[in-house]
């Protein structure tokens, strides 16, 4: 189960750095960068289903999809001059927090 875990941390943080230059494709304009793009998504999902052989689909893809939000919103804000109102950040949290709670469930059901 650790090993799965670190395997999500890493396709969380490559899909997030593929997400974050997303806007340097230009609309897949730019090769290289759209290359980055397609390709980190790709390592991402390709990692997504070594995880699923050990941790239910639902909770992986939860996290995954929901820890991989809130950092594009937290690079977005640092690193890419978007905007944080409390709404946003509220709206993260709650996410992160349902992530959570469904991991909580499923290892209660184990």
């Amino acid at each position: 189960m650790f090993g799965a875990a670190v395997l999500l941390a890493v396709a969380i943080a490559i899909e997030v750095g593929a997400t974050a230059v997303l806007p340097r494709a230009e609309g897949f304009t730019h090769p290289g960068w759209s290359a980055v793009v397609v390709g980190g998504y790709a390592v991402s999902i390709w990692l997504l289903t070594l995880i699923v052989r050990t941790l239910p689909v639902s909770v992986t893809y939860a996290i995954w999809s929901g820890v991989g939000t809130a950092f594009v919103a937290v690079v977005g804000y640092f690193f890419l001059g978007e905007s944080m109102g409390w709404v946003k950040a509220l709206s993260l949290v709650l996410i992160v927090a349902g992530g959570i709670g469904l991991n909580l469930v499923s290892v209660a059901h184990a």
